[in-house]
């Protein structure tokens, strides 16, 4: 049961504080209760930078916070966990790509933006999982060769939609890479209606056995149109709590109820007032990383 006190504390505060609090589809329930915007990373940044607000409270992991401050420079972003991090953004440095970037120096460089904006930086275009396919088909050339970071397997994966190779790295999300063939064959075992979701970052074998490929908005997307009355989540289990809360006719099974991003669920309501009282975790970028940043989202967004 969600503490209607803490909630409207935080409501008070984002009053004095002319705040704005995004909260990803793998947060806990109540974080995602209280939010004023529920979604996938990229798409929170942009809807914060359409408001009027002063402050970002972004209840993701880091790299998140550091692509809506990307986008938004002019204002304020909070992270209320100073330790949530992405383990998978962490496999890859502005260091390494640099010298990955020297061994291929006629290579364009498209990273994940699932990244610390320091790679972004380094970047020539960013993707998402949502957009990853597309982007390839219309932003490459037949000849280019291409610099995939920092997932193995969203490369993989783009890789065999697209028919183009990749020079990728050697990253994985850890909470996907733990859903396996057989998490999804013994879910389909017990639910043989249900529709099989996952999400592009899981191995080639959990995909075969999918339906559809998506990005967790477009599981969102799917759940709602889908004439399904059941479907099984290869993704964070988080997500299930929006899903349910929003297809209250519908059922939503995980396929790995125990593939928990540990980093995502460290935010809690205390934290996060104690964020807006005192402005707590700042997101600091210089300058000269959020231009070179923009410019590879900007790229990016011109093939929506």
């Amino acid at each position: 049961m969600i503490d209607k006190a803490l909630l409207e504390k935080i409501k008070k505060l984002k009053k004095e504080r002319n705040a704005v609090i995004l909260a990803h589809n793998y947060q806990i329930p109540e974080v995602q209760d209280m939010a004023d915007f529920l979604g996938d990373s990229l798409g929170l940044s942009i809807k914060a930078s359409k408001t009027k607000a002063d402050i970002i409270v972004f209840c993701g992991v880091k790299f998140m916070a550091e692509t809506a401050k990307i986008i938004s420079p002019g204002k304020k972003v909070l992270i209320p966990e100073k330790d949530a991090g992405c383990p998978m953004a962490d496999m890859i440095t502005a260091e390494a790509l640099i010298e990955l970037k020297k061994k291929h120096p006629e290579a364009k460089v498209l990273s994940y933006v699932n990244t610390p904006a320091e790679v972004k930086a380094e970047s020539d275009l960013l993707c998402t999982s949502a957009n990853a396919v597309e982007l390839v088909k219309k932003a490459f050339t037949p000849g280019d060769e291409i610099i995939f970071v920092p997932d193995k397997y969203l490369a993989d994966y783009v890789s065999r939609e697209t028919g183009r190779k990749f020079i990728s790295w050697n990253g994985y999300c850890t909470a996907h890479v733990s859903i396996l063939p057989e998490h999804v064959k013994e879910e389909k075992r017990l639910h043989p209606e249900a529709k099989v979701l996952v999400h592009p970052e899981c191995t080639r074998p959990v995909i075969d056995l999918a339906d559809e490929a998506l990005s967790t908005e477009g599981m969102m997307k799917f759940a709602k149109k889908t004439s399904a009355k059941e479907m099984i989540i290869g993704t964070e289990p988080g997500i299930v709590y929006r899903l349910k809360k929003e297809n209250p006719g519908k059922e939503f099974y995980a396929a790995n109820a125990s593939s928990v991003c540990r980093n995502m669920k460290k935010t809690t309501l205390n934290k996060v007032i104690r964020s807006l009282e005192i402005m707590q975790y700042e997101i600091i970028l210089s300058d000269d990383i959020i231009r070179r940043a923009k410019k590879s989202i900007e790229g990016m967004l011109k093939f929506r």
